[in-house]
């Protein structure tokens, strides 16, 4: 008897499996809504612009790596920052303003653009795809670190 209930006995979810599924859970939808605005964007403009461009501007380059690199790795630099901002508070809210920050940098690079400090040409939006990818492993490794599922469920108001 003892065999049988062992083969179909599975250890516990861990922390990792946890934060695994945490994190698709927060992902999918933010990247899925990007990418409907954004073919809805494309549309539209492509729609009004025709009959005086004489061609569709969208999709272009830019465009192209902004939906298909800098939007994954901003979504999950999100998710990472609200994990570890909420493995380090000790309520919803003080996590949330904590995650609001992750704007900041993003503010940044867009007033730089409108003020002509930074050119959003191609080159510039790959360094950037490159930094936001190292800053996702970076704060991967962190979050699997602090990520402690007993105490944010025993501490949190």
């Amino acid at each position: 008897m003892r065999k049988a209930w062992n083969r179909y006995w599975q250890p516990p979810t861990t922390d990792g499996e946890i934060l695994l599924g945490k994190s698709i859970a927060a992902f999918l939808p933010s990247i899925i809504a990007t990418y409907a605005g954004a073919t809805i964007f494309m549309t539209l403009i492509d729609n009004e612009t025709y009959s005086t461009l004489g061609y569709l501007y969208f999709p272009n380059w830019i465009i192209g790596i902004m939906l298909l690199f800098l939007a994954p790795l901003a979504a999950v630099l999100s998710v990472e920052l609200s994990i570890v901002a909420s493995a380090r508070v000790s309520d919803a809210r003080a996590a949330q303003q904590l995650g609001a920050l992750m704007f900041t940098p993003f503010m940044g690079i867009y007033i730089g653009a409108e003020i002509g400090l930074i050119s959003l040409d191609t080159n510039t939006l790959l360094i950037i795809s490159g930094i936001l990818a190292a800053l996702d492993l970076v704060l991967f490794r962190v979050s699997t670190a602090t990520f402690r599922r007993e105490e944010i469920l025993t501490k949190w108001k």
